[in-house]
């Protein structure tokens, strides 16, 4: 399976003051098309930097990286923010669900931002229902339980139908019925969809729902299992 994502000798340095944060040290690592990826680490190893660069919502200080066939080393700011929404969808620990639109406002916003049009394509229907939130379209995030919420943030993450699904600690907020849920929902997409899907987590539970596990520790990777 070829590659949708390359990482080559990717370091990335941070200025604090007159002091150089060293968050990635020649990170390489490649990510067949259709895998479902997890990434552990401790604070500080450099896991979310990662996935900062992955996502295009940060530059990096040297190497290469290549998104489904973008080098991200090479493009300006525009056509990163351009790759974010057509190819890469986020999921967030905190959902990050605007509270004034409904759960059915917030997954369209998505998609007009994604610059599409008109009333959601019948296919994803069907992720709409294996998310088990088709009952719960038109009530607001408050009326919404976590686990809800989540399922929500996966659908409006999945609307415009990225190449790459990235997932920084999406179950750190519930609990392990949900949680449980919400991964298995992960795996669902992953099988069913042959969506690719890196996860950055702290919880080796968690991370063994992936089909391959990266292990970070001080900005570097240093073994894979």
């Amino acid at each position: 399976m070829e590659p949708i994502i390359i990482v080559r000798d990717l370091r990335k340095i941070y200025h604090v003051g007159e002091v150089d944060v060293h968050a990635l040290r020649g990170v390489s690592m490649e990510v067949p098309r259709g895998e479902f990826v997890s990434i552990v680490g401790p604070s500080g190893s450099g896991k979310s930097t990662l996935f900062h660069v992955l996502g295009g919502l940060t530059s990096i200080t040297s190497g290469q990286v290549i998104v489904d066939g973008q080098d991200l080393s090479q493009i300006s700011d525009t056509e990163r923010t351009r790759l974010r929404r057509k190819k890469v969808g986020f999921v967030f620990q905190r959902y990050n669900l605007l509270p004034t639109l409904t759960a059915l406002g917030n997954i369209e916003i998505a998609r007009y931002f994604g610059g599409q049009k008109g009333p959601l394509p019948k296919d994803f229907l069907e992720i709409i229902r294996l998310l088990g939130i088709e009952h719960r379209l038109h009530h607001k995030p408050r009326a919404l339980s976590g686990g809800e919420q989540q399922r929500v943030a996966i659908a409006r993450a999945l609307v415009n139908r990225p190449a790459i699904l990235l997932a920084d600690e999406p179950t750190g907020n519930l609990d392990t019925e949900n949680s449980e849920a919400v991964l298995s929902l992960l795996r669902d997409l992953n099988h069913r969809f042959g969506q690719t899907i890196l996860m950055i987590t702290h919880n080796p539970e968690a991370a063994a729902f992936a089909d391959r596990i990266i292990h970070m520790r001080d900005g570097k990777v240093i073994r894979e299992s």
